[in-house]
């Protein structure tokens, strides 16, 4: 548990402008608080209390209190303002940090686990390949080895890392400031989802350019480009800088609602255990036993319901926005000469190889992308756990 900040300006002993004050730990009780403040002076005690100075006020994960110089036997600066210190804004900066690592962490584990399954799903859905998984898996273990499973891993780990974690980041954060806005107790369906569809507007207008020099480096020739910067450099020669964001329409069409369900699925079935009977009971006993519980077993859903939630939000999110991915795929491939746009592009797929066309490589990609959800959920949960984030 991080420590709750009770800071305070010790006017009677400082200048005006010097701050001063102490740190307690979350176990220490409110009746010590006030015996120290009781005990610093009789008329500091008295001007908290008084009607001229609210009382203590909680703001966030630090005490703040409020004093005013109006009144009282308290040193007045002429202004007659009340001051208050907040010490919010590196604290607000590292946890922001620790955010933002977790979801890295999470999708840098889980995009390696499941790149075999990437790549496969790469293979159907821009190569057009037309043989069977089982074959198709013979065929790149026979002409690129084991190695090839992983091809375009480290750029595709360059890619997600930072992705998901803005992605992650900025879906709480949107979250808490509708929910400021809106005033309510708790989130509602659809600021989950609203939320959820910033979030992922957000991180892909951050993150395509890495995306399209994916797309380029497993496409066919790509191994001639070498490598990332390679294939960065070929791309602003040959196309332009703004050819990176190719399909970013597209881009943003697939990405918002995949996001919104993705977020907003995993949040409401969280939201559902966590209100239901059950939910609640582990909810206390968590409380209860503190300390006492290890890493597993401080996570809210348990370890197996939240791989659960999250291979079906991942599930949820994928077959509801695929299409949009195929045709932002297709888009990325174009040359400047033959561009098209994107409602040609998606014309042109569905005539040559009608609507199934537009969920090629459907299987392969929930087969990759159940465990990969689920798995990222798992890292992203776990990871709040070890770096503390509040």
């Amino acid at each position: 548990m991080s420590p709750n900040r009770i800071s305070f300006k010790d006017s009677l002993r400082s200048p005006p402008d010097i701050a001063a004050g102490i740190f307690l730990h979350d176990a220490v009780p409110s009746s010590l608080v006030e015996f120290i403040t009781s005990r610093t002076s009789p008329s500091y005690n008295q001007s908290l209390h008084s009607s001229s100075s609210p009382p203590p006020r909680r703001l966030g994960d630090f005490l703040s209190v409020s004093l005013s110089t109006k009144g009282g036997n308290l040193p007045d600066n002429g202004e007659g303002k009340k001051r208050i210190v907040r010490l919010r804004g590196k604290r607000g900066a590292i946890n922001t940090t620790k955010h933002l690592w977790a979801g890295a962490v999470a999708a840098m584990v889980s995009r390696t686990f499941v790149a075999p399954l990437e790549r496969l799903k790469l293979e159907y859905m821009v190569r057009g390949e037309q043989k069977k998984l089982f074959e198709l898996v013979k065929m790149i273990a026979a002409t690129q080895g084991l190695r090839g499973f992983w091809k375009g891993n480290l750029v595709n780990i360059l890619r997600t890392a930072p992705f998901k974690a803005i992605n992650f980041c900025s879906y709480d954060t949107y979250r808490k400031q509708l929910l400021k806005l809106s005033g309510n107790n708790e989130t509602t369906n659809i600021e989950r989802f609203i939320s959820g569809a910033a979030a992922g507007v957000t991180a892909t207008v951050l993150c395509l350019p890495l995306d399209t020099i994916r797309t380029k480096l497993v496409a066919p020739g790509g191994e001639a480009l070498g490598g990332v910067i390679g294939a960065f450099c070929h791309v602003v020669q040959t196309e332009g800088f703004f050819s990176l964001y190719k399909g970013l329409l597209p881009s943003i069409l697939s990405m918002a609602p995949s996001a919104a369900v993705f977020y907003g699925v995993y949040d409401m079935l969280k939201s559902a255990y966590l209100h239901s009977p059950e939910g609640r009971k582990r909810i206390k006993n968590m409380k209860q036993q503190g300390q006492e519980l290890n890493i597993w077993e401080q996570l809210e859903l348990g370890p197996v319901r939240t791989l659960l939630h999250g291979a079906i939000s991942g599930a949820c999110a994928e077959v509801a926005t695929y299409p949009f991915e195929v045709v932002r795929r297709h888009l990325q491939l174009q040359a400047r000469e033959n561009k098209l746009s994107t409602l040609a592009t998606f014309i042109k797929i569905v005539e040559r190889g009608g609507i199934p066309a537009l969920f090629a490589g459907l299987v392969p990609s929930l087969l990759q992308v159940l465990p990969s959800a689920a798995i990222s959920y798992f890292m992203y949960e776990f990871m709040k756990i070890v770096l503390k984030v509040e």
